[in-house]
Parts: structure tokens; sequence; C-alpha cells
């Protein structure tokens, strides 16, 4: 199961991987998101997306069926929240807005089948995301396979975005079963008194927040993710040794080029 997580190969192999960011509902953009060259995954937004439940299950199909991780990112760090993402077939799940050391050991509780965790045994639709093969030729995974090897296949991304969890970040970071330690740097800012300013644009405090999540994950021996707008500012967090970076999403992109094509149009 953990060859199928392109996401997690792509993490061990020590250089930085690239997703897009999935906030309108439809399968069909889903497969598009995921066909596009350069991305090992799609992040599925429950959080601040327009994604319904359906809406989410059929998407992390479409990602897993296209040879991308899919990765969902829960409203919040609810059991029956986590449960639904990984019941679909998610290769990893993002929470957000952790503020504790008992929020991130929650998180892999819900995450982990027993003996690490409490998470529940019964979805159909989980183990054929990380069945190996192409259509006509699956190897089919079942019930007890993903039982066995789901707690080691699946990464654990929490998000550290706000003051309580910057203070604890160290502590966040060593919790055993927490993959990725994930910056949102707007909420981030907003919690610290330090805004953003415009999509990249980070107060010198900001700044070192970041850095200090950076430092932090990566003394723990785990990855560190961030979110960014662009391509050329994930550019600069991988070029700063990030391993997981948001590259756009698919608002922003429609909206850029819908805007340059009308004013190409208009010259």
């Amino acid at each position: 199961m953990q060859a199928a997580n392109r996401l997690q190969q792509a993490l061990k192999s020590g250089q930085p991987s690239f997703g897009g960011w999935q906030m309108l509902p439809g399968a069909n953009l889903s497969r598009a998101i995921a066909r596009t060259p350069g991305l090992d995954f799609v992040v599925v937004d429950g959080e601040h997306g327009n994604i319904a439940d359906a809406d989410m299950h059929d998407s992390v199909a479409a990602i897993a069926a296209c040879g991308l991780s899919p990765v969902v990112r829960v409203a919040e760090g609810q059991h029956w929240m986590i449960k639904r993402a990984l019941d679909a077939g998610a290769h990893g799940i993002i929470v957000p807005l952790i503020q504790t050391v008992e929020d991130a050991r929650n998180v892999v509780k819900y995450s982990k089948f027993p003996p690490l965790g409490n998470r529940g045994l019964g979805s159909p639709f989980a183990a054929e995301k990380f069945a190996p093969g192409r259509t006509g030729d699956i190897q089919e995974i079942g019930l007890a396979q993903y039982f066995k090897e789901a707690n080691d296949s699946i990464l654990v991304i929490v998000q550290i975005e706000t003051a309580s969890a910057l203070e604890q970040v160290k502590e966040i970071a060593a919790v055993d079963g927490v993959d990725v330690c994930f910056v949102g740097p707007v909420d981030l800012g907003n919690s610290i008194g330090h805004p953003p300013e415009n999509v990249g644009v980070y107060a010198p405090e900001l700044e070192q927040a970041i850095e200090k999540i950076h430092r932090e994950t990566q003394a723990a021996g785990k990855w560190t993710g961030i979110y960014t707008g662009s391509g050329e500012q994930a550019k600069t967090f991988a070029d700063r040794r990030f391993n997981l970076i948001n590259v756009v999403n698919d608002v922003g992109a429609i909206r850029k080029t819908f805007a340059e094509e009308a004013a190409a149009a208009r010259k």
C-alpha cells in the first residue's frame, strides 16, 4: 500500500513534493487537476472549500485513479470527520487549527486502527484507492490487508496556524504518528497579530514563526509543509527545504487565467 501513496513516496525521496488545492466540487475538476504534470498530490478542501461529503468521496476516487495522492483537509479534528475522509480512501488528512499537543494526539488516535488508535474498519471504498496496477489489471486489496497496512500508509498532517500551536510546535512535532506539520500562513499571521499584507508578503515576525515551525519539525525528524499561492512562491519554500508544498488553488488559477486572457483580448 505504501508504494501506491505517491505523496508518501515523494516525501521519502527527499525531494520537495508539490500539489494542487481543490475548493470547487466535481470529479471532472479533480481529474483535470490530477492530470497536471509535476504534481504529486491534490488536496480536497473540506474546510474552506465548497466540498460536501459526497463530492469529497468522488474527488478522492478521481484523483487516486489518475495516480496522484488524494489528501483531504477536514473541517476540524473531529473523529467522525477524519473517519469519513479516510473511509473515502484519502492517502492523507490535513487537520486545521491545531491548538495543543493533545489535539495532535487525538488526530493520530482517530486516524489509526488499533492498537495505535480507535479508527473503525468497514468502508468498502478505502482499500481500492491504494490498489496498484492499471485499469483492467488491478491487484485488489482486501479489508484484512488494508487494516494491516493502513497505519503505515496514510499521512497524518496537522496544521500549525495558531499562536498556541506555535508555542507548542516542538512537542506537537514530536507526537508519534504525526508525519507532517503544515504551515497555514494566513491564519498563523492573523493569530500572532501579523497577518500577511498580500499573498506571499509576510512580516518579519511571521517569517520568524514559519522558520521556527520548519526548524522544530525537521529536528523531530518529521516533514514540513506549507500553503502557497503561486509556483514562484512554492519554489522559494522548496529552496528552503520545505517538503510538502501547495502550488496553487483551483479558484485562484481559474481567476488568474481568465483575467490574463481577457486582458490579452482587450489589448
